[in-house]
């Protein structure tokens, strides 16, 4: 979890990678749909143009399809997003019985996520990083996303990364952490 650029999915796909677990990523899903000209494509494209979240019970859905077709361990990266997601998630990992071992929250100021993020659609092209879209995205991000941090911090299981660093520094801390959680397991 953290804001938009503080490197979700560059840590995200380095923990798929190094642990061979599969990376669900909303965003990911979301730009697929988009790109196949899919019903769902053609729903979220707008949003997505506009920087505002998927509706709960669509990105829920999507979530849930990808869950149950990973095997023993799973990243996920833009889920959960809103205190409705997360309540789902729960609910889900529940019946599923695999409890979230860990919750990594990659904490980035905005200053810095805005600088990374403009940099990043300047760099990749992404149309979904325009200044407008960027204010939009972090906004949405304190009021919708802040809430489910708070969720999980009671659980024990969330861990703050300070993710203002470089890449590497990043990823040595998420290492060390998910080193002391297999040990633990």
């Amino acid at each position: 979890m953290g804001p938009q650029g503080a490197g979700k999915g560059t840590q995200a796909k380095q923990i798929s990678a190094e642990y061979e677990i599969p990376h669900i990523a909303t965003g990911d899903l979301y730009r697929a749909a988009v790109a196949s000209g899919s019903n769902l494509g053609r729903q979220v494209e707008p949003l997505l143009a506009e920087g505002r979240l998927v509706p709960d019970d669509i990105t829920i859905q999507l979530v849930r399809d990808e869950l149950l077709k990973a095997g023993d361990g799973f990243v996920l990266d833009g889920f959960p997003r809103t205190l409705p997601q997360a309540e789902a998630l729960d609910q889900l990992l529940e019946e599923i019985d695999r409890p979230l071992s860990i919750i990594l929250l990659l904490a980035l100021d905005d200053a810095t996520a805005r600088e990374r993020l403009t940099k990043r659609a300047a760099r990749e092209g992404r149309a979904d990083d325009t200044p407008a879209v960027i204010d939009e995205r972090l906004a949405s991000y304190h009021e919708k996303t802040e809430p489910v941090v708070d969720h999980y911090r009671t659980s024990g299981n969330l861990v703050q990364v300070h993710a203002e660093r470089p890449i590497e520094d990043v990823w040595a801390e998420i290492s060390d952490v998910l080193g002391q959680v297999q040990a633990r397991a």
